[in-house]
């Protein structure tokens, strides 16, 4: 469970940036090399490695080196991790909202 924590912590604080929310929006389309994933961003290369290795560290991306080009890749499986803790909530706030509607509709005679 604190393995989970831990990484869903990474996770949301990966995905608190709009840079590294745009990178995995692009990303669902497919691969892509980190030059191509710069081009849109006014930012110094480094800079963007920045967002490229939190992206890595956190686990929702993937990169492979061949040659001159690091290819970046989504993982698909770390999404997973996310959905499931989001279902877990949503479980959890529609039985509370359920009983809010059960105590607030019931009949007062």
């Amino acid at each position: 469970m604190q393995a989970d924590t831990t990484q869903l912590d990474a996770i949301f604080q990966a995905l608190a940036d709009p840079t590294r929310r745009a990178i995995l929006a692009r990303l669902g389309g497919g691969p892509a090399g980190v030059g191509e994933l710069a081009k849109p961003f006014d930012m110094a290369l480094p800079s963007f490695m920045k967002h490229i290795t939190a992206l890595e560290q956190s686990g929702l991306i993937r990169t492979a080196k061949a040659g001159r080009v690091r290819t970046c890749t989504i993982e698909t499986g770390t999404f997973q991790l996310v959905e499931g803790w989001l279902d877990q909530q949503r479980r959890l706030w529609n039985a509370r909202t359920d009983r809010l509607e059960a105590f607030v509709t019931r009949d007062r005679t």
